[in-house]
């Protein structure tokens, strides 16, 4: 082989990395834009501190929501990771 032509497949494999380093960290991107979270937590009565039985619970902006059970406990799973949570 010649200079020029290890040189020519240096450059050709060079280009051929880059390409897939590229298309796996745009995918390793959108895989972890795309996750959901889970969100949990206890609804508490402001007058007596009791749990609220069957009280409903959404994610504000969306239709995703669920009711306290008997101990005003409650877990929304597929939250999208852009809704905010506090």
């Amino acid at each position: 082989m010649t200079k020029q032509t290890i040189l020519l497949y240096k450059n050709y494999m060079k280009r051929k990395l880059t390409l897939l380093l590229t298309c796996l960290l745009a995918s390793i991107s959108l895989t972890i834009a795309q996750t959901s979270k889970k969100v949990t937590g206890v609804v508490f009565s402001e007058e007596d501190n009791q749990p609220v039985i069957g009280a409903s619970v959404v994610i504000k902006g969306t239709s995703i929501g669920t009711t306290t059970d008997l101990d005003g406990k409650f877990v929304i799973s597929n939250v999208p990771s852009s809704s905010r949570t506090w």
